[in-house]
């Protein structure tokens, strides 16, 4: 055996070897699915934003020409025609005066796009093209060249490309069908920036972090997080809605700086217990905050059921007499019978989901149900109706 060379394993041992290297890497793959993690841990970026660091409503009125003769009718929409006319006419076409056009493959559309923070002339957006006559469909047709503008009324872009429909619909022999939407359409990276927004944020001598939720305490969880990693007096929470952030004195080290500081991970707390009813669809929504204290509830169906039967009254064969026809009409009232249960307080939001459907009520019933819990402070919960 040469002494200079390490020694070999046998074979037995350098395949035991190899497996348990094989199990390690394995286990230390798959640790960020079992490991346990704080709920409530996010970052910076994920519950604030930047204070003026925002994007732009544009609005666009114009045509979209080439569709299927599912374009707006002239007389409905004559709007549509003087827009086709006024093009026209930019275009060195010149249309007599008194001429009826029958159009069936135009549109009048309005065109929306956002103008995103930091952009630049000559780079694309999407926009958003809606009818705003009686176009049956905008499948097939193409937008011509629109100026988009603010609300200063300067244009920022020039919207124009061929339109994606996500519905579907057929119609035949007065029959209909319409799946989605054939109304409205999309043209991705329609739109070319003309003009740009000077955005100011980072030039000052400190930013402003706005939080996304009115808190005290995640203001101060992202004052103390920043603190901690850029030093203190870096940041300060002005108030539960505000951090001032004290910005290097070398412009080129500010955007490294926010980058920085939109990772750091923060520990927020609890949200306050509120529940979210919609009187429209009969959703309600509970967070994890929401608590119960012991109650008795009683609810009861009230029904009423009307049933008309009609009745005929006719004369004998040799009476002089018409057949009337009349209706009579059953009326029952049923206001169910439910005794009433008692509710003990929860402390979880498993615990007062199993107490509300222990009821039985729907999502209708529990409208009504939570907020008489509330008024008689059995619910511990904020309650807004959407």
């Amino acid at each position: 055996m040469n002494p200079l060379l390490p020694p070999t394993l046998p074979d037995d041992a350098a395949e035991r070897l190899l497996r348990r290297a094989i199990w390690l890497a394995i286990l230390l793959a798959s640790a960020a699915l079992w490991w346990p993690v704080d709920a409530h841990a996010a970052r910076i970026k994920e519950v604030s934003s930047v204070a003026g660091v925002r994007g732009n409503q544009l609005t666009g009125y114009g045509l979209v020409v080439g569709l299927d003769g599912s374009g707006d009718q002239t007389t409905a929409a004559p709007f549509t025609t003087q827009s086709l006319i006024s093009m026209l006419q930019q275009l060195g076409v010149t249309i007599p005066p008194g001429t009826n056009l029958q159009l069936r493959n135009v549109a009048a559309v309005m065109v929306t796009a956002v103008l995103p923070p930091y952009a630049t002339p000559g780079q694309a957006v999407d926009v958003n093209v809606s009818s705003i006559g009686n176009s049956k469909s905008l499948r097939g047709g193409t937008l011509v060249s629109t100026p988009l503008k603010g609300v200063d009324g300067q244009i920022y872009a020039l919207a124009q490309g061929n339109l994606v429909i996500g519905g579907a619909g057929a119609a035949a022999n007065g029959s209909k069908v319409v799946v989605n939407q054939l109304s409205s359409g999309r043209v991705p990276a329609g739109a070319t920036i003309e003009r740009a927004v000077p955005n100011t944020a980072l030039q000052g001598d400190t930013l402003q972090l706005a939080m996304n939720v009115t808190d005290y305490q995640t203001a101060s969880s992202v004052a103390q997080a920043i603190n901690q990693a850029k030093g203190p007096g870096t940041a300060v929470a002005v108030d539960a809605r505000m951090v001032r952030v004290s910005m290097p004195a070398q412009p080129e080290r500010r955007v490294g700086f926010m980058a920085d500081i939109e990772n750091l991970p923060v520990t927020l707390a609890k949200p306050a217990a509120k529940v979210i009813l919609n009187a429209r669809t009969g959703s309600v929504v509970l967070n994890e905050s929401v608590t119960l204290g012991p109650c008795a509830v009683a609810h009861g169906n009230l029904s009423v059921t009307i049933s008309t039967t009609p009745t005929v009254s006719q004369p004998n064969a040799l009476a002089t007499g018409r057949t009337v026809v009349s209706e009579q009409s059953d009326i029952s009232i049923s206001t169910g019978s439910k005794a009433m249960l008692e509710l003990p307080a929860g402390v979880r939001l498993g615990d007062v989901v199993k107490a509300l459907n222990a009821m039985g009520a729907t999502p209708q019933d529990l409208l009504v149900i939570l907020q008489a819990m509330k008024s008689a402070g059995a619910l511990h919960a904020e309650i807004e109706v959407i």
